[in-house]
């Protein structure tokens, strides 16, 4: 068993009573993820709008922007998981990663309409993420239980969708309010996230457990362990079979032919889903293992990319949504969670910027595929051709994962 192998000295053993509760950290942190995510959500929900309707881009100019921004986030997420483990900074270099995505929104004021301008600034937010992301969850890895860590996942990702649920309907309201005047978006963003900045400051603790100031190499830690490794290669396979979020969005509008201003609350639906099932996904995930939640959520991923196949319709538009997600909940934590109580302490936030690196990167190349695949083949083969890539990956994933582990119990005092 792993984490006998490892060990957990950051970790004591919990009562019943313990493995129910959720650490103030991860409420905390929920709360700082919240407040920016309505910053951010505030500028980015508008964006494939803006970029393709408004500027005229091709679907490859867009994929390859898109990807390049996430890119970007992902070559960071190394540096801030090393800077982080090095004597147990994750607070200090989460908090220059959320103050850098707050400053990012005077860059967008600044910019005008210069299109340099807006992606430096648009680099910049996505940076400050990277930045933050790895101290972020090794956090709230290494706040409680491993048993537990799946709720605890979950709760910070429900409170940072519910951000992402709220920032569009801020922006909405504010344009309405101002007569379509971005710039009192960008100016109530920058607001916005220089409160996430100081709920960090104010009420999130560092990080707990031993910490070592010396840098241990990769090849001398995470990528040593063969758990890892598996769990690595199935990142990064599922990762390259995804086509992003902004091109699913795209389809649903030009299959419905939705007006414009309709198009940035398509994120909402797939929000409002994620936000209610993040908690149960992440407490079926504590009981059951957290490998067949997280292929069941590329399952419907797979779902969600055979319905855009199919006629679009109003059923069509919900059930896409609700499958994204799906996809979200039963993921994006749940593989935090699998892949925590694989790292030792010392090491937790660079391992976990590895991996999410790895498939940063890995989507970056899906995404830029299928901008590609697009604009040669037609939106119709393309999207037939990412719908068997993520079959296939998925095949992979479930012969390469490790095999499901028991989740550890707690133990009664």
């Amino acid at each position: 068993m792993y984490l006998a192998t490892n060990g957990r000295p950051d970790a004591p053993a919990a009562g019943p009573a313990a493995a129910r509760r959720v650490p103030g950290t991860v409420f905390a942190l929920g709360a700082v993820s919240l407040v920016t995510d309505i910053s951010s959500e505030m500028v980015t929900a508008v964006l494939p709008l803006y970029l393709v309707l408004g500027l005229g881009l091709s679907p490859l100019q867009f994929g390859f922007l898109d990807g390049l921004f996430n890119g970007a986030t992902a070559l960071v997420r190394l540096l801030g998981g090393r800077l982080a483990d090095r004597g147990g900074r994750h607070k200090q270099v989460a908090g220059a990663g959320y103050l850098l995505s707050a400053l990012s929104r005077l860059g967008l004021l600044l910019a005008g309409g210069a299109t340099a301008g807006i992606a430096a600034a648009l680099a910049a937010d996505r940076l400050g993420k990277g930045i933050r992301t790895a101290p972020r969850d090794a956090l709230i890895s290494l706040s409680g239980p491993p048993e537990t860590l799946g709720r605890s996942f979950g709760v910070h990702r429900a409170m940072d969708t519910t951000g992402a649920l709220l920032g569009p309907l801020v922006a909405v309201a504010v344009l309405w309010a101002t007569a379509d005047a971005y710039d009192a978006v960008f100016v109530v963003s920058f607001c916005t996230g220089l409160l996430g900045v100081l709920l960090l400051v104010l009420y999130v603790p560092g990080a707990p457990g031993p910490t070592v100031k010396r840098r241990t190499p990769f090849h001398k830690g995470a990528l040593r362990d063969p758990v890892f490794r598996r769990v690595l290669y199935a990142a990064a396979l599922l990762g390259a079979a995804t086509i992003g979020d902004s091109f699913v969005y795209l389809l649903l509008q030009r299959g419905l032919d939705l007006p414009p201003d309709r198009f940035p609350l398509l994120p909402l639906g797939a929000a409002a889903g994620y936000l209610l099932l993040a908690v149960p996904a992440g407490r079926i995930a504590d009981r059951v293992g957290r490998r067949l939640p997280f292929l069941l959520g590329h399952a419907a991923l797979l779902g969600a990319y055979a319905l855009l196949l199919a006629p679009a319709s109003a059923v069509t538009l919900v059930a896409v949504l609700f499958l994204l997600g799906v996809f979200y909940a039963a993921t994006d934590g749940v593989l935090m969670a699998l892949v925590g109580p694989v790292l030792p302490a010392h090491g937790r936030a660079g391992g976990l910027a590895l991996l999410q690196t790895v498939q940063a990167l890995a989507r970056l190349v899906g995404t830029a595929g299928f901008g590609a695949a697009w604009t040669v083949w037609g939106q119709g083969p393309a999207l037939w051709a990412a719908a068997f890539a993520l079959a296939a990956a998925l095949a992979a994933a479930w012969a390469i994962l490790p095999a499901p582990t028991p989740a550890p119990t707690a133990e009664a005092p």
